[in-house]
């Protein structure tokens, strides 16, 4: 995996293979994504939230375009494990916070506001199609702020009060949601 804009440009990652608990979102998607992205956010200025981080590709991303203000969430010990090694590695540690919890749990629990949030649940999750309207309830986007859900085809959010847009890139969707 590899890193498609900013300081970190062409910077590689590889995440263990065996038994890696997560579904990468694959570069080419990510890098569609921030390609939207660009026209939408000041980057320097985002505090944003990664929920289920998984190999923390989306943070990576953000920092190196210039976010300073990152929350990585992931239920699984070692997601967290080697995504704080590689932010190490890469020395942009200082700009994330870790959290390892549970999204549902975290989200419930959180009193701080993000102007971006993003959710790349594994795509089975059986609560996947709540977690626009979790988002809602729990006020966790600052207002003007985007949220973005990344899903497979089945899932279908064009009638959510807050939808924007989706874009999808082969079997990945990004539904794009405002604030």
């Amino acid at each position: 995996m590899r890193i498609s804009g900013g300081f970190l440009k062409g910077r590689v990652f590889n995440p263990p293979a065996k038994n890696w608990p997560t579904r990468p979102t694959t570069d080419i998607s990510r890098e569609a994504l921030f390609n939207i992205l660009t026209n939408l956010l000041d980057f320097e200025n985002t505090r944003m939230l990664d929920l289920f981080g998984g190999t923390g590709a989306h943070t990576y991303e953000m920092i190196s375009r210039g976010c300073t203000n990152a929350c990585y969430v992931d239920l699984h010990k070692p997601c967290m494990e080697f995504v704080k090694k590689t932010a190490a590695s890469f020395q942009i540690i200082q700009f994330i916070e870790f959290v390892n919890a549970d999204y549902l749990h975290f989200v419930k629990s959180c009193n701080k506001q993000f102007n971006y949030v993003f959710a790349g649940p594994p795509y089975p999750l059986p609560t996947l199609s709540k977690i626009p309207d979790l988002i809602v309830d729990v006020n966790i986007v600052m207002p003007d702020g985007f949220f973005v859900l990344e899903h497979n085809p089945q899932h279908d959010f064009t009638k959510h009060s807050h939808f924007w847009q989706v874009r999808n890139y082969g079997q990945t969707f990004f539904s794009f949601f405002r604030f």
